[in-house]
């Protein structure tokens, strides 16, 4: 049976990827060597990562003025560096508050400095994206979360600023859009959209650093990454290796243009019926609605077991959603095929049919 994964991360990866990493942990370029065991200052290693760096580039329309780095640590890392390399001696920042990992990075942040709140949606539990607040001009940058992965909301536009604007897009890393230039640093965990979990990438512009007064620890220090290439340190090679073929996949597609409207498609169907089906009620604000992650519940909870023996007999997998919603949270990155949404959406009347 085809198992389709709506996983929120890890997430689902083209077959194509798996088949490559496979070959490349038993014989990496036909080296004779695992690329588990290889150096990662080896040539063909270095060529991985470059490539790597090179494809976001591309695939994001990268302007010269910012540069690529990968590093360790995931998201959660980003949130203290981010407020070091940003937030002055003395200095405030602005966040809005939309989600779990926006309280993390707000949470973070404050130990650097002092954090000016300019938008939260907690008060409806984080159901909607606020809008309509001012970025003041006397902070160093803003902080937003482009995409909510628990909550199933996401930010449909970004809002002009004074002040440089750093970004979490961890869930929905090229799968639309975005013009860079407007951004100070874009950075996101490669599990929700890019690869394999293991590294984290950093679209940074780089006249905005060195201006904090702070004495960074190198490996904590933008400027670390970029002058050494994104090899300060030992990288996970294997991760970066799945990246880099994921980009690789990407590009064959289309490209972000061409998987943006087919993302659009995804969401679209599944959105179609989760409001077409009287058992279901989606849980996110219409307008702020994700396309990688639709978060629903069940309306009569006593119909769960028997919602979920179909949900198995499909080979639909990791459709659970996070207890802070509870419900369902089908998770639509870039590699899940259109074909999964309708073997959901096809579940969805199929059970309405016996239950409706």
């Amino acid at each position: 049976m085809k198992i389709h994964n709506f996983s929120a991360g890890p997430c689902i990866l083209p077959q194509v990827v798996f088949d490559k990493m496979a070959e490349a942990i038993l014989d990496f370029n036909n080296s004779g060597t695992s690329i588990l065991e290889i150096s990662h200052r080896r040539k063909d290693a270095v060529e991985v990562i470059d490539t790597a760096r090179a494809l976001v580039k591309e695939l994001m329309n990268v302007p010269e003025t910012h540069d690529v780095i990968f590093m360790q640590g995931g998201a959660s890392l980003q949130f203290p560096i981010v407020a070091y390399n940003l937030l002055k001696e003395g200095g405030k920042a602005a966040y809005t508050q939309t989600g779990k990992w926006a309280e993390n990075a707000i949470k973070e942040a404050k130990r650097f400095g002092e954090i000016e709140l300019i938008a939260s949606s907690q008060d409806k539990n984080y159901s909607y994206i606020p809008k309509g607040y001012t970025i003041p001009t006397d902070v160093d940058y803003f902080h937003c979360t482009s995409n909510n992965t628990i909550f199933g909301t996401q930010m449909k536009e970004f809002p002009d600023s004074p002040v440089p604007t750093v970004c979490d897009m961890s869930s929905d890393i090229l799968s639309r859009k975005v013009d860079v230039s407007k951004f100070g640093v874009i950075y996101a965990g490669a599990q929700k959209n890019m690869g394999p979990a293991g590294s984290t990438m950093a679209i940074v512009q780089k006249d905005i650093l060195g201006k904090t007064g702070r004495n960074i620890p190198d490996y904590l220090n933008y400027a670390t990454h970029i002058k050494n290439e994104s090899s300060f340190n030992t990288w996970p090679v294997i991760a970066i290796y799945g990246v880099m073929l994921n980009l690789q996949w990407l590009k064959e597609q289309g490209g972000v243009d061409a998987i943006a409207k087919i993302n659009t498609t995804k969401a679209d169907t599944m959105y179609a019926e989760i409001d077409r089906n009287g058992l279901f009620t989606g849980t996110a604000n219409i307008e702020d609605r994700s396309q990688m992650n639709a978060t629903f519940v069940l309306n009569n909870e006593d119909l769960k077991a028997e919602f979920e023996v179909l949900l198995k007999q499909a080979g639909v997998d990791s459709l659970t959603g996070h207890r802070d919603v509870g419900g369902y949270r089908a998770s639509m990155y870039n590699a899940l095929p259109l074909e999964s949404v309708q073997v959901l959406v096809d579940v969805m009347k199929q059970f309405e049919q016996k239950f409706g």
